[in-house]
């Protein structure tokens, strides 16, 4: 550890770690609730959500882009399929690549829960002002640069 570092130091660390948790967690589970009114689970939710506002999505990419394990989105690719939401496609140049696409029927859903969930979102986070807003989007965006490229030290 580095001497430098004084025992008020750690503290605010672990304080704005702890006041960071707490925040996320009570913003989610307000989110959440709202995406399994509508008979999803979240993960279902931002696999559909990405599909729905970006377009076909190679499978092999999808879980980068919502951050879940490659491991994890076959099954979510087959629950989103069985619910008529979104469809496998073979991309026609790489017979090894095989896209996922929303359907009508997923469009549909999201065209009727996804302003309650962009309103629900904006509801939550009106406790700040758009300087505000600014501010935290700058600050989070330093902080989770500098955490994706930490190296502790000795490993």
């Amino acid at each position: 550890m580095n001497q430098d570092v004084s025992r008020e130091q750690l503290d605010q660390s672990l304080k704005l770690f702890i006041v960071l948790s707490r925040a996320h967690r009570a913003v989610n589970d307000h989110v959440h609730k709202l995406i399994q009114q509508h008979g999803m689970n979240p993960t279902e939710f931002a696999v559909l959500e990405l599909l729905y506002h970006k377009g076909k999505q190679p499978l092999q990419q999808i879980g980068g882009k919502i951050l879940l394990a490659s491991g994890s989105i076959t099954y979510v690719i087959d629950k989103l399929e069985k619910k008529e939401y979104l469809t496998r496609v073979a991309c026609p140049n790489d017979r090894r690549v095989t896209y996922a696409e929303v359907t009508e029927q997923g469009k549909k859903v999201m065209e009727s829960m996804f302003p309650s969930h962009e309103r629900r979102i904006h509801d939550l986070l009106s406790v700040l002002e758009d300087e505000e807003k600014a501010t935290a989007i700058e600050l989070l965006k330093k902080l989770g640069h500098h955490a994706s490229e930490y190296v502790p030290k000795g490993e």
